[in-house]
């Protein structure tokens, strides 16, 4: 018996050859498409460590909390990054002495040579998904994406 699958009618689709979401979407694929294939292998790096690893090489000594805030990571995917990290040595966690119930983290000396020696390829791919794009442009974007991450936290906060 085969079971045929509902068709949607074209207006009820997902527009993905004129979404902004999904350009967004294909954006960060195209920009984590050469640490995938490389960088990751080499040094034993999934996306999210490296994210994470990025994270704390900025904002040291923060919660875990914190980290999946800042990257729009869910918590498990940030756990999990840091346990790949701290079992690697890369990463060092203390107990917060304003809270003991707190773990703070940062980079340990081994996760900080590491995010140095891949940060170079990070900041040239970056500067070749600007390329052509000014400065005006880049603020007004930045601006533009700040707007959709708090809509998104407020619906998120609502739910």
């Amino acid at each position: 018996m085969t079971i045929k699958a509902p068709s949607l009618a074209r207006s009820e689709r997902l527009p993905i050859d004129d979404s902004i979401f999904f350009r967004l979407v294909r954006v960060v694929n195209l920009t984590a498409r050469p640490f995938s294939e490389s960088i990751g292998k080499a040094h034993r790096l999934s996306l999210n460590e490296w994210r994470v690893l990025l994270v704390l090489a900025n904002h040291a000594g923060i919660a875990a909390s914190d980290v999946a805030a800042l990257t729009g990571l869910d918590k498990m995917s940030v756990s999990r990054a840091l346990s790949g990290l701290v079992q690697r040595n890369r990463v060092v966690r203390r107990v917060d002495p304003n809270d003991r119930r707190r773990l703070l983290l940062r980079l340990s000396a081994a996760g900080e040579r590491l995010y140095v020696r891949i940060g170079t390829p990070a900041k040239e791919r970056e500067r070749s998904l600007f390329r052509g794009i000014g400065a005006d442009e880049q603020a007004q974007l930045g601006r533009t994406l700040d707007r959709l991450v708090a809509n998104l936290l407020t619906v998120d906060a609502d739910r």
